[in-house]
């Protein structure tokens, strides 16, 4: 491939905002990414907080942007549109510029669906979420999509999980939140997705009945295992790591920044997705 979508210069700017945002792993993923389609593109890493969001965008010719929190939430002021995903978990981690005009998507869900039919998960019945950040609303929305008519959400102060109420509603799904002192009671969920930030669930005393009944995807892959994977692995039950969703996540903002539809496959993507992978050694699966 000579050259980008129509109207689209071959050398083209994109990057991954936040703060901080140096330890990033994107740019190696896009760039292994556009170096199997021939596109001379530059992704680079630039440092941009909710204060500075708007002038970072305004001061270059961007082709697309990712976004890291909390500036999947800032941006979407400035969006002409939203796909229906972003509209429905209000988090928006992919920017596509047309001009002045920009689009916002949310590439997080599939991530989550495809890391875990990657590993084996295509349906849960149940599942229990632990956090309620923006990651949280994503993750309610992957339950939806394996099939969930049930998702309960638990987390240290409860009163924090109103925000993901609408979500959930909009999503026809059940949500029950409870705090972690509630942990472990009631049903099982044959999938525990936490989204818990790395080192956050360190203290955490894991039911013994949680971790025996569920598969545990992680979605803090760094650093790998976490105190979470252990207690997991110890008990012999399944484990995820969270790389999958971030390879999965950026091979579907690819899609986006190279053709403008996150449904629609790159030319060879095996062969990208596999580059992608190659690009940052040593991550594990599970």
């Amino acid at each position: 491939m000579d050259e980008g979508p129509p109207g689209v210069p071959v050398t083209t700017l994109l990057a991954v905002l936040g703060s901080p945002i140096a330890h990033s792993k994107s740019p190696a993923l896009h760039a292994a990414a556009y170096g199997v389609l021939g596109l001379d593109w530059s992704y680079t890493a630039v440092e941009a907080t909710e204060e500075t969001l708007a002038e970072v965008i305004a001061r270059e010719r961007w082709r697309g942007l990712s976004l890291t929190m909390p500036l999947k939430h800032a941006v979407r002021p400035m969006l002409a549109e939203e796909d229906l995903v972003a509209r429905a978990t209000g988090a928006v981690n992919t920017v596509l510029v047309e001009g002045r005009r920009l689009r916002g998507f949310n590439t997080d869900v599939a991530g989550i669906v495809r890391a875990l039919a990657e590993a084996g998960v295509a349906s849960a019945e149940r599942v229990e979420v632990l956090g309620g950040g923006a990651t949280a609303a994503s993750a309610i929305a992957a339950a939806a999509e394996l099939g969930a008519s049930r998702v309960t959400v638990t987390l240290r102060s409860p009163e924090k999980a109103a925000a993901l109420e609408p979500v959930a509603t909009a999503l026809g799904v059940a949500l029950d939140i409870r705090s972690f002192a509630e942990w472990g009671r009631g049903e099982p969920h044959p999938l525990v997705v936490s989204t818990l930030p790395g080192g956050a669930a360190d203290a955490l005393e894991v039911p013994d009945a949680v971790v025996a009944s569920s598969t545990l995807f992680d979605v803090a892959y760094s650093p790998w295992p976490s105190a979470l994977a252990l207690r997991w692995r110890a008990a012999g039950s399944p484990v995820v790591s969270g790389f999958g969703m971030l390879l999965h996540q950026a091979l579907v903002q690819v899609r986006i920044f190279v053709g403008g539809d996150p449904e629609v496959p790159l030319p060879g993507e095996g062969a990208v997705l596999a580059a992608m992978r190659a690009a940052v050694p040593g991550e594990p699966a599970s």
